[in-house]
């Protein structure tokens, strides 16, 4: 079980990019549009504990994992690593030891490794670029690394290049080099959703495995709601940049609260009938554009149960159970 500690706290974090206008806008003067990814949310992740961060693409999901890992720079908000603000945290010395603690699993296991590097020096590049190991230490983790990741014997992979490997074999790389440096916090961004079905299970059973013998955090971004109750203690739903609900993950798979998760929830295929389901309609249209989101719930152009108070007030967090959350004024 987690700890009742927070490793991580996101504090009213965003990160809006700058959208390039067009030559009509800049000959009439029209005002410089930012795309919203993220617009202000509010997050902690305890140690030890799996929080599945779920929504569909464009939410801001990735964004979230890039500024938490430092690789994007967040528009303004806090960003707290155990207790100490590391928001404004830039130069490569100061990045060393939290890079150290925090690692990144990126999505596609293809674009991540260097075809030209063998998967001894993919995975110990990370020890080598942190100065934590030299000579025959790096030999060590670097096995350690391979075997946590369920590739064995290590030393059978030492001299293999990224395209003697199959697609499970590669995402298991880049686990081992996240996992080298021995991290206390991971950011998980889609690692399985390239893997077909049977090497799913193995890679999520590895994660869970890491995180009982190390007591290690995890953020786990996906867009498959089933997948992350199968994995997370908790999970927090993001739409448009924002949270609009968070609980316990049986909480919000088996009783959602927010229109949105409902349609998430009812977008998974479902063996047999669904007649008797009592769902609610599928939602209807694109994601709005994160630069121009609606006055109010930027949720109500899209949802079958929205009414006039949704189109000009947000509606505030409600707590509708034991750490669960829900936006929305039909969440009472």
């Amino acid at each position: 079980m987690p700890d009742t500690a927070d490793i991580l706290r996101l504090e009213s974090l965003q990160v809006h990019f700058p959208a390039q206008g067009g030559v009509f806008d800049r000959i009439l003067g029209r005002p410089a549009v930012a795309v919203r990814a993220v617009d202000g949310i509010d997050l902690n992740i305890r140690r030890g504990e799996i929080v599945a961060l779920v929504g569909e693409s464009g939410s801001g999901k990735t964004t979230v994992g890039r500024v938490i890992t430092k690789l994007a720079q967040p528009t303004a908000g806090r960003l707290l690593f155990e207790g100490h603000d590391v928001t404004s945290v830039q130069s490569l010395s100061a990045l060393r030891p939290y890079r150290h603690r925090v690692q990144m699993i990126f999505q596609d296991a293809y674009q991540a490794l260097n075809p030209r590097h063998t998967v001894f020096d993919i995975v110990a590049e990370p020890l080598r670029s942190l100065r934590l190991a030299k000579g025959k230490q790096v030999t060590e983790r670097v096995s350690e690394a391979l075997a946590s990741a369920g590739l064995n014997p290590p030393s059978d992979f030492f001299a293999r290049f990224p395209h003697e490997l199959s697609g499970g074999q590669r995402q298991r790389v880049v686990i081992a080099g996240a996992l080298a440096v021995k991290p206390e916090l991971i950011v998980a961004d889609e690692p399985v959703s390239m893997l077909d079905v049977s090497i799913r299970a193995q890679i999520l059973q590895v994660l869970v495995d890491l995180r009982e013998k190390r007591n290690m955090a995890l953020l786990f971004i996906t867009h498959d709601l089933p997948l992350a109750w199968l994995i997370a203690d908790r999970i927090a739903v993001l739409y448009l940049g924002r949270l609009v609900e968070i609980g316990s993950a049986d909480d919000i798979t088996f009783n959602p609260r927010h229109p949105y998760t409902v349609a998430l929830r009812n977008a998974t295929p479902q063996i047999g009938s669904n007649a008797d389901r009592g769902e609610l309609p599928a939602l209807q249209g694109e994601v709005p554009s994160a630069a121009s989101v609606p006055k109010g719930c930027r949720f109500h152009t899209r949802c079958p149960l929205a009414f006039d108070r949704c189109k000009s007030e947000e509606p505030p967090a409600l707590e509708v159970g034991p750490e669960h959350t829900s936006v929305c004024w039909l969440a009472k």
